[in-house]
């Protein structure tokens, strides 16, 4: 084989992702073979109902004595998911079936350090049940990694928060110097590893205009002293910096990237500039972990008009930049 395969783990079963799965591999052929973990018989049972024909390569969990196909054929590593259980709705038992396919790519991630993983969606209400914000900590929990970073990236305009899925009254508890110093080094890492040149970063303030009535803001305590800081070594960063105006077209065009201090600060401009043409990258774990932009979306199940665009770009950025 050529090139190392990605892995896809296809994540909750009552979802769209099969639709945009299929939509994907039928409109782009990857350069690299491309290794489904999941349900075979659950995939088949959606393939059918979406009026889909692919072939499947079932694969051992070790890959010996199995051969890897490009194109058309589905190569895929069986994960047990009963379908007289319930599947169309989310439950315990497809909580299984996620855990255990993370399970299963991160046992191959650990032993094939060359390889990188998408993920499909997942409930963060079900899945995590609370022990962890989102998909990105509890990799990085499964992992046991020190720092990581969430970045939306789009190969012309990206964004990453320092807090990521806490309820907004919590937010200013947890803006520290040492993470959002810990973004800038993953950001400006990942753009001089992959992508070969030195991104402008943008950081935000939290307070309207960067400023407040206090006296002690998060801008004056935190923020403005460790960009200070920052820049002693990263001299392509400019902050803080107001949301109500660094949105509009002509302020973009000084950055490659802008670091926000909430999720919606950044996600909600940078969803209505790109749509669905952005990836969610997780930076700092062992491995490129890329999530598509969309999440389970329910009610779009089984109507064919899911738009595959997210999870065909993080495709196509492992195959370009991933090699």
């Amino acid at each position: 084989m050529n090139s190392d395969p990605i892995l896809i783990v296809a994540g909750e079963p009552y979802s769209v992702f099969s639709e945009i799965f299929f939509k994907s591999i039928k409109r782009y052929e990857s350069k690299k073979p491309v290794i489904l973990i999941g349900s075979i018989e659950l995939f088949n049972k959606q393939m059918k109902s979406l009026g889909y024909n692919f072939l499947f390569n079932e694969i051992s969990k070790d890959f010996k004595n199995s051969d890897l196909y490009n194109g058309k054929i589905i190569n895929i590593i069986n994960i047990d998911f009963n379908l007289k259980r319930t599947f169309d709705k989310i439950t315990e038992k497809s909580n299984e079936y996620i855990h255990e396919s993370f399970d299963v790519a991160l046992k191959i991630l650990k032993k094939k350090k060359s390889l990188n993983l998408i993920n499909g969606p997942i409930s963060k209400k079900d899945f995590l049940k609370k022990k962890y914000p989102g998909v990105t900590e509890y990799l990085q929990f499964k992992t046991k990694t020190k720092d990581v970073a969430m970045l939306i990236y789009n190969k012309n305009f990206s964004v990453s928060p320092i807090t990521t899925h806490i309820p907004v009254k919590d937010i200013y508890k947890k803006i520290k110097g040492s993470k959002i110093l810990n973004n800038v080094k993953l950001i400006s890492n990942f753009y001089n590893r992959y992508l070969k040149f030195r991104p402008k970063i943008g950081i935000t303030g939290l307070n309207p205009h960067c400023e407040s009535n206090f006296t002690k803001s998060e801008e004056k305590n935190i923020i403005i002293p460790t960009i200070k800081k920052i820049k002693e070594k990263f001299k392509n960063i400019e902050g803080p910096l107001s949301t109500d105006s660094l949105f509009m077209k002509e302020n973009l065009k000084n950055f490659n990237v802008v670091i926000g201090m909430y999720h919606d600060q950044v996600l909600t401009p940078a969803k209505a500039l790109n749509g669905f043409n952005a990836i969610n990258i997780t930076l700092g774990l062992p491995f490129i972990r890329i999530s598509p932009d969309h999440g389970t979306n329910n009610k779009m199940i089984g109507k064919n008009k899911s738009d595959p665009t997210s999870l065909i770009e993080a495709i196509k950025f492992l195959d370009h930049k991933c090699r």
